[in-house]
């Protein structure tokens, strides 16, 4: 189990996923600035920047809460390791929940104030389609694939530049580019720019979300029989990541 303060985590969430969606709001702004017109311009531009954020934020923020940033990581995180003692409790995915849906609103808000925008603006952005429900479950299918299979094999230490850049691929792969995390699409309706997207839009994206757990679930559970036993290794390692529960070391 984390030996981490409840509140100390619960904080790196609601940070990691405020900075992680101003990261994807204010990129998108910043691209329509600079390659007016050229929308797929503007797409490396925002995916580039959001995968190297990402991989930053995790390496920040992962040795205090593990750097979820999404409610369907944790909810797999709980699922799995709870047969085991490891992962999430129940409570703790209730409050990353909370904390990261926080966090992705504020997020957005923050973007908005930078680029001298309505800190609130709800967009516009129509995105609804089978086409797109269906990028979206194969967005976080693969995500929790990928998280899952790098812990079960010891791997977790490479979860920064790997998730960083299956996200930063995955916005060109699916046809909803890519954004496989229910808190991060409630927060960008906040924000009536080029990462935005329309509240009727939502329910369905989230809905395709929760699908993509599920699929990725039961891959997980065919394919590493055993991962929950490494629960507490998502997306990085934090067990000895207070130093109060450390060994003291000799000077000498």
């Amino acid at each position: 189990m984390n030996p981490v303060a409840t509140w100390r985590r619960l904080l790196a969430e609601f940070a990691g996923t405020a900075l992680l969606v101003t990261a994807v709001v204010g990129s998108g702004i910043m691209a329509t600035q600079l390659s007016p017109g050229n929308v797929g311009l503007q797409l490396l531009e925002n995916s580039t920047a959001t995968a190297f954020a990402l991989g930053a934020l995790i390496l920040t923020f992962g040795p205090v809460s593990g750097a979820h940033f999404n409610p369907v990581v944790s909810a797999a995180d709980w699922w799995l390791g709870r047969r085991h003692g490891t992962g999430l409790t129940a409570g703790d995915l209730a409050g990353y929940t909370v904390a990261q849906i926080l966090g992705a609103i504020s997020g957005s808000i923050l973007a908005n104030a930078m680029f001298d925008l309505a800190p609130v603006s709800i967009s516009t952005t129509t995105r609804s389609g089978a086409h797109l429900w269906l990028g979206e479950v194969v967005a976080t299918t693969g995500l929790l694939l990928l998280i899952f299979s790098l812990v079960r094999s010891g791997r977790a230490s490479v979860a920064p530049a790997a998730v960083g850049a299956y996200i930063g691929a995955a916005y060109w792969f699916t046809s909803s580019t890519s954004f496989a995390n229910p808190a991060v699409t409630i927060g960008r309706m906040f924000s009536d720019t080029f990462a935005g997207i329309a509240p009727a839009s939502v329910p369905a994206y989230v809905g395709a979300q929760v699908v993509g757990l599920l699929v990725g679930l039961g891959l997980i559970a065919a394919l590493y029989p055993h991962a929950g036993i490494a629960a507490d290794a998502v997306v990085v390692p934090h067990a000895n990541s207070d130093p109060a529960a450390e060994p003291a070391r000799s000077s000498a």
